[in-house]
């Protein structure tokens, strides 16, 4: 069984910092596909950053340069380092797991596995 477990959730000021952990469990795939994504209230869920087993890492444009996705192989944990918070970075953040078949996904609802969230506030 897959489990993707997210931690390190809170409520920050602008400018402030955080780090999301995602421990993921029972990956059964050599390969992957390891995004980071968001939801705030209101609004559909949007793609953060991405880490694949080839070594590309990718980020939207709206936090490229702020978050930085890392992967511990050792810890089998996918983190999210967020820099230079702004309150539209608040917001519910997944992660989610797919093996890389022909690339990753590219819509959010082909992704097989997908942790429970945690929440980041951030205040002016």
């Amino acid at each position: 069984q897959v489990q993707l477990v997210e931690s390190g959730g809170g409520s920050v000021e602008v400018g402030g910092s955080l780090r999301l952990a995602c421990e993921i469990s029972g990956y059964p795939h050599s390969s992957y596909c390891m995004d980071w994504f968001r939801q705030a209230p209101g609004k559909e869920r949007e793609w953060v950053a991405e880490l694949d087993s080839d070594g590309s890492i990718t980020y939207s444009e709206f936090v490229k340069g702020r978050f930085t996705i890392s992967r511990d192989v050792a810890k089998n944990t996918l983190y999210l380092q967020m820099n230079s918070l702004k309150p539209e970075d608040s917001a519910m953040y997944y992660c989610a797991a797919h093996p890389m078949v022909d690339g990753c996904p590219v819509i959010l609802d082909e992704y097989k596995y997908w942790g429970q969230g945690t929440q980041v506030s951030v205040s002016s």
